[in-house]
């Protein structure tokens, strides 16, 4: 798969286990929702977690928002039943957490083929570890379902032994590797998390850094951090100026499918616009 142009700008993780979350998640102004089976879910309550995920996407009310699932990790207890699970929902992907190779990629879409998933369902990577940021290249090339690639930046500085710092240089090198692989291939690239919901000029600062470095988006843990996340990441007024420019001068298709005149501009940029949850 290669990246497409819907807006990324925010995407929040909601507890699959939590009910009021869920339907709270229909009103929230962000660009789209993680709905968590791993991290966010006790050992006991993933089974009810699956179904809390799948009664609410049955009753819809998302909108257009992009709807992922992130599964537990497929050599767990409970990996293969979320997988399973999440391909009888009407998401729009599914989220592998951990991924280090290319094999868990390829792994999960043979099952997702086997369930007779529809093509359009496709597979998002946590890259999060360090073999993620050694294998980064091999990941983003794993072709098929594979839509897109999340940085888990809270795990990737554990296994670093890597402090957590607000310009993130202990975690920069992994960082642009994977912007790197995301670009080559095509494929859309969101940023990880920020834990202290008290930091707001922290946040802040953490969003144009993410921005500047071309993260599509951000990954976000609470609804507090959707506005500022929707501001960092939406186009500048210069930028979007120059879209509306190109858009008129760009002539309508004309009939019969006729392919534009020479005329035409040859290119042009896209700006994109539109773990645990302490609810």
């Amino acid at each position: 798969m290669t990246n497409d142009a819907r807006p990324r700008r925010s995407v929040l993780y909601m507890p699959g286990s939590n009910s009021r979350a869920l339907e709270k998640g229909k009103g929230l102004r962000a660009d789209g929702l993680i709905l968590d089976l791993e991290d966010a879910v006790a050992p006991d309550a993933k089974e009810a977690a699956r179904g809390e995920i799948g009664a609410a996407v049955q009753a819809g009310g998302y909108g257009h928002r992009e709807m992922i699932v992130r599964v537990n990790g497929l050599t767990t207890p409970w990996g293969n039943d979320d997988l399973a699970a999440a391909c009888g929902f009407a998401v729009d992907a599914v989220l592998l957490p951990k991924v280090e190779n290319a094999d868990t990629v390829h792994q999960a879409e043979e099952f997702m083929n086997n369930a007779g998933v529809p093509p359009a369902m496709s597979i998002w990577c946590m890259m999060e570890t360090r073999f993620a940021m050694l294998h980064a290249e091999e990941i983003a090339a794993a072709g098929g379902r594979l839509g897109g690639l999340v940085m888990g930046t809270s795990d990737l500085a554990a296994d670093l032994y890597a402090a957590h710092t607000r310009d993130r240089l202990p975690i920069i090198t992994g960082l642009g590797l994977c912007i790197l692989a995301a670009r080559a291939m095509g494929l859309p690239i969101l940023d990880g998390v920020y834990l202290d919901l008290e930091d707001n000029e922290g946040f802040e600062s953490v969003c144009r850094q993410g921005a500047e470095l071309g993260f599509d988006g951000k990954t976000l843990i609470h609804p507090k951090q959707i506005a500022a996340t929707n501001k960092a990441f939406a186009p500048s007024a210069k930028d979007s100026e120059w879209l509306r420019r190109i858009i008129a001068a760009t002539p309508r298709p004309r009939r019969r499918a006729r392919a534009f005149s020479s005329s035409t501009a040859s290119s042009s940029r896209i700006c994109t616009s539109t773990t645990p949850i302490a609810w």
